[in-house]
């Protein structure tokens, strides 16, 4: 690996999810703090990163870090920076910036004071007082915490948790980067059976049929460093090669999702063929109901309906306490519930053995974790 100091970033509570599936990547001693993991990496890294990462919700580009109490020591700080070794002549650049607990806390003035800094470096660079930014784009980023500045190029462009499959999507989905981030934080793997009886337009299962057939999440979709001159077309290429092959093509996956919901498991469907996996996952159009499924260590992930969503109350309580009877009968399955709801366990009939709270976009949730044996104990 080479200098190249990147920063996976996440919403809160997933920060270990993301770092273990670093490591599996091959990435050498990520440090975890709050909404970001960093790394040390190379061009090829930046490529496998975005190709591979299935809980993170971007990649950065670390540019430098200082202290910048005035303005004058962000020009300074900025423009010591080694943009030129990124942005090119004819580079299309914006800046967006956030400052939290910082004396420098007009956003709208650090991002201009970082635009000239940037370009009064690249003018002693490209010796020229105009650029077209008719060529590739780049955007940098000011994060301002505690009067410390990050400076940071995106290298993803839009958000990884856009696969590119789900065409369309139901009332209130889930993130495919959480989707991926649930199944990872649960006890299924690719040898048992897995249940989203609450499928909606299919994300958790689809998501689990990826992991399982070893699919890289960013197989399908470009992103914005595929243009830059220093990562480029044919780094990806690359990986994108390496990806193909190590798909799982003799998986037996054993995926069932059902929703109450037509139109919703006909989407599910469809997205399911855009993703590539429609062969790994049963769908069908049923209410909540007693299982019939004859393996004994099954796994459900799910994210059924609940209150800020529908804003049904009382039938959301109601959904729960059937979900707890039903689930309950699987005395040696796993079972793994997202909602919002705080009462969620009173409905349920029991408390959880393990409560995780994780963000749904901007709306926080509880992932509720009941455990069943494992499948090798007795």
């Amino acid at each position: 690996m080479s200098n190249i100091e990147l920063i996976a970033t996440s919403s809160f509570g997933l920060e270990a999810v993301v770092k273990r599936e670093l490591l599996n990547l091959g990435f050498e001693n990520p440090k975890v703090e709050n909404g970001k993991i960093t790394y040390k990496s190379d061009e090829e890294g930046i490529a496998k990163s975005n190709l591979w990462l299935r809980s993170a919700d971007r990649v950065l580009l670390k540019l430098g870090e200082f202290r910048a109490e005035s303005f004058e020591e962000l020009f300074q700080g900025t423009k010591s920076l080694p943009w030129e070794d990124w942005i090119t002549e004819d580079g299309e650049f914006i800046v967006n910036g956030k400052s939290v607990k910082s004396k420098l806390f007009s956003i709208s003035d650090c991002q201009a004071i970082v635009k000239k800094a940037i370009v009064e470096r690249l003018k002693i660079k490209y010796k020229t007082d105009w650029f077209k930014e008719t060529g590739a784009k780049f955007t940098v980023q000011v994060s301002i915490l505690k009067d410390i500045a990050t400076l940071t190029i995106d290298t993803s462009g839009v958000g990884l948790h856009k696969r590119g499959y789900r065409q369309d999507s139901v009332e209130a989905p889930i993130k495919e980067t959480l989707a991926a981030a649930m199944l990872q934080l649960s006890y299924w793997n690719k040898d048992r059976v897995l249940l989203d009886p609450f499928c909606g337009s299919g994300t958790i299962p689809i998501e689990a049929a990826l992991i399982g057939k070893n699919i890289a999440p960013g197989l399908n979709r470009e992103f914005v460093s595929m243009d830059w001159p220093r990562v480029g077309k044919d780094i990806y290429k690359k990986v994108r090669v390496e990806a193909y092959k190590g798909i799982d093509t003799e998986a037996k996956l054993k995926i069932f999702a059902s929703d109450i919901d037509k139109d919703a498991i006909n989407l599910a469907k469809e997205n399911s063929i855009e993703a590539g996996v429609d062969d790994c996952i049963n769908f069908k159009a049923i209410s909540l109901r007693p299982i019939n499924i004859k393996d004994k260590f099954g796994v459900i992930v799910c994210n059924p309906p609940y209150g800020e969503r529908l804003g049904q109350r009382q039938e959301i309580m109601k959904l729960y306490r059937k979900m707890g009877s039903f689930f309950g009968e699987l005395k040696t399955w796993s079972k793994y519930i997202i909602t919002s709801e705080k009462e969620f366990e009173k409905a349920y009939g029991k408390k959880a053995d393990k409560k995780r709270k994780l963000f749904n976009g901007r709306l926080e949730v509880n992932y509720y974790q009941y455990f069943g044996p494992r499948p090798d104990s007795k």
